[in-house]
């Protein structure tokens, strides 16, 4: 019998009008926003459903995004479909330890909060800078930001022929034509509010390691897989270490992914905004099944699917 892993998107998938219809149809998804909203003072509803500048800054962006997550989870639950395994991309991570059990909602989505606010306000404004390279091996990749001058790294090992960089605006800049040059099909600059996964970020993750003290984290109920170096985590020894530094470390999403399929994952279920996470597992294992819930209709498919053969 196959293995089923529920997928977190991370920031940038993020739309208006997401998750609406599961607020909408949904009492169990109602109960998630309007909860988020209790704790955080804050109109998540508001910053999901209506057209608006907020969601784009980090600050909003962080809660809103894990709080449609999680709405879009609590149906899936409730309608008796639960992973054997957790995982999510930068900020997806967190849905999926709150998922997990490792951390309860109710001191989970204040500390996304407050991740948010330590991320955006890290770098001024305009000092950092984030680029897709594609096409181009990450060995390749690596040995060019060895050359480069000013701070600079790779952000998102994200799947075949698709890495991220992240650091210094000038820098990163300067290393894309370097790129090029190496063999990169395109370098795309990334319309990012900072330069998130790179060391310019270190001082916020010693912030949220501070933080992170105040809370309480539990042996996960469902193990999770962890951006940083790839690992299942099945007990809270790790956590907060791992949440503190996975700001400025790289998300190593490809392995992350092998890491399941070398578990016996055989459906990969992305839960929330977007199609992202599908895009990079079908670019890793093209016989993969991969099955997205963004739209209420979605969850037909998702029960023919996780039902079938088992």
């Amino acid at each position: 019998m196959g293995k089923t892993a529920f997928l977190f998107p991370g920031q940038g998938a993020q739309y208006a009008g997401m998750g609406k219809d599961f607020y909408d149809d949904f009492q169990t998804s109602r109960e998630i926003y309007d909860k988020a909203e209790e704790l955080l003072s804050m109109d998540i509803k508001g910053l999901c459903f209506n057209e608006n500048i907020n969601l784009n800054i980090t600050r909003y962006t962080q809660p809103a995004m894990a709080v449609t997550c999680l709405a879009i989870l609590a149906k899936i639950k409730e309608l008796g479909m639960d992973a054997d395994y957790y995982a999510g991309l930068s900020l997806g991570e967190y849905p999926a330890v709150i998922a997990s059990g490792a951390i309860s909602f109710e001191e989970g989505i204040p500390l996304i909060k407050a991740r948010g606010e330590l991320m955006e306000s890290a770098v001024p404004e305009g000092k950092g800078g984030m680029a897709a390279v594609l096409g181009l091996d990450t060995k390749v990749i690596e040995e060019v930001l060895k050359r480069a001058e000013g701070t600079v790294a790779v952000a998102n090992y994200n799947c075949p022929g698709q890495t991220v960089i992240s650091g210094d605006k000038k820098a990163v800049a300067e290393v894309s034509e370097e790129l090029i040059k190496a063999g990169a099909k395109r370098v795309l600059s990334l319309n990012v509010s900072g330069p998130f996964h790179s060391p310019m970020l270190k001082e916020a993750g010693e912030k949220l390691s501070e933080r992170l003290k105040s809370v309480t984290v539990n042996d996960p109920v469902i193990p999770y897989v962890t951006n940083i170096n790839a690992g299942i985590i099945r007990n809270s020894a790790t956590i907060k270490d791992i949440l503190s530094r996975q700001v400025y470390s790289p998300v190593r999403w490809e392995e992350s992914v092998r890491t399941l399929l070398d578990e016996g994952v055989d459906l990969f279920v992305e839960i929330g905004p977007g199609k992202t996470l599908a895009g990079f597992i079908r670019k890793i294992d093209k016989q993969v099944l991969t099955v997205n819930v963004e739209k209420t209709e979605d969850l037909n498919k998702l029960k023919e699917v996780f039902y079938a053969g088992r």
